[in-house]
């Protein structure tokens, strides 16, 4: 039998190459990832600060400067069927889960990447209806993974604010879109994709529903 031969230098470290570039690809395309992560975070960050400010400020002006027409086209705090997609519309806020977070007009996933939108085909809040709203799962919608029946949720506009009791929350497939049609009572759906830290595309949807129980002007 032959002798092994040692291998130079140069053999070794070219056996080396393919293990350490592909650690390399694999190294810069997690931070890459991260990086993305990160500024999606804080662009979302940065987006819900100012315009909770905004409309926090709006909300404490006097009546009249609310409802001021030259307002309208601005702010898109009066709500109605032709407010523009991205306008602010509100507000939600469920205190016990830590779910505090700006309402947009529209459901598209750059929208949902910075707020909770509210799904333009459906009962807008003050209407006989269901208001229906959406979320990103690791996002703004987040905490609902803590939700229970009992719980207040509060949605306020620049004119009123709206106040709902949990009353059920369940795990659906995508094609039931039931829990999104219209109801005789006022009503508040939250969806979201679930389970919450699935890693990809989440295969089913968690879906809040609440009744509403008072308004204030």
């Amino acid at each position: 039998m032959r002798a092994a031969i040692p291998l130079t230098y140069q053999q070794r470290e070219s056996t080396r190459w393919p293990s350490n570039g592909l650690s390399w690809m694999f190294l810069i395309a997690g931070l890459v990832a991260l990086g993305y992560a990160g500024s999606q975070a804080l662009d979302a960050y940065t987006f819900q600060t100012l315009e909770q400010d905004k409309f926090e400020a709006r909300m404490g002006a006097p009546p009249e400067a609310v409802l001021a027409p030259e307002a309208v086209p601005a702010t898109g705090l009066v709500v109605t069927r032709a407010t523009p997609m991205g306008n602010v519309i509100g507000e939600i806020e469920l205190p016990r889960v830590g779910l505090k977070a700006i309402v947009v007009q529209g459901d598209s996933e750059k929208l949902l990447n910075r707020a909770v939108g509210h799904l333009t085909d459906s009962a807008l809040p003050g209407e006989i209806g269901n208001v229906a709203l959406a979320g990103h799962r690791d996002g703004l919608f987040r905490p609902l993974r803590k939700v229970l029946p009992g719980d207040r949720i509060t949605l306020r506009t620049a004119e009123r604010e709206f106040h709902y009791e949990v009353i059920w929350a369940a795990v659906v497939p995508p094609a039931v879109v039931s829990v999104l049609q219209p109801t005789r009572e006022r009503s508040l759906t939250l969806v979201t994709c679930f389970p919450f830290y699935y890693v990809g595309a989440a295969p089913e949807r968690f879906v809040v529903r609440a009744r509403e129980v008072e308004s204030n002007p």
